[in-house]
């Protein structure tokens, strides 16, 4: 390698790094193959105009909220997560009702969240995800005969190799990944 070839991958690398360490509004790590950037309390992301705006003033859609309380939730900011659960129009979408069960679950008010679980499951029984918090919920209760049939549901839905399948089968095996 020459000396020229190696200054420029090293310029392009710390350029690369600088880039990631600057990039705007931080993301939540969420379980869906999509993620939303997470903004300060009071705000919201916008995914119209993809910045954050206030939340009071904001003309978003109940899906752009429904999202935004997912991320949040999964950012660990699980009130804030319910307060924007509570903006939404439609309160009977198996989205709302999973949310708010998976945010009420991580307050440690488990029964609180399964009854969400289960509202959800019955407005979509293929609902794959509440299928696996739901099972979750059952693990934490001790439950794993119902955690089981949680799981086999969650096969029949999207198979073994599922984001769903395979978390919850993890959580059966070891309950302190959850």
């Amino acid at each position: 390698m020459t000396i020229m070839t190696a200054r420029f991958a090293s310029i392009l690398l710390g350029g690369c790094l600088a880039a990631s360490v600057f990039a705007g509004p931080m993301f939540a790590a969420g379980n869906d193959s999509s993620t939303m950037p997470t903004c300060k309390k009071g705000e919201i992301y916008d995914q119209k105009t993809k910045k954050c705006v206030k939340q009071q003033s904001a003309n978003v859609s109940d899906e752009n909220r429904t999202d935004y309380a997912y991320s949040l939730a999964k950012a660990g900011r699980y009130q804030e997560a319910l307060a924007m659960l509570d903006t939404v129009k439609d309160q009977d979408s198996a989205e709302v009702l999973n949310y708010r069960g998976y945010a009420t679950r991580k307050l440690g008010r488990t029964d609180e969240g399964i009854s969400y679980y289960l509202q959800s499951v019955k407005m979509d029984p293929q609902y794959a995800k509440v299928r696996e918090y739901l099972g979750e919920a059952y693990v934490i209760k001790g439950r794993f005969d119902l955690a089981k049939e949680q799981l086999t549901t969650i096969k029949a839905i999207c198979g073994t190799a599922c984001e769903e399948y395979l978390d919850l089968n993890a959580a059966i095996l070891d309950p302190s990944k959850i």
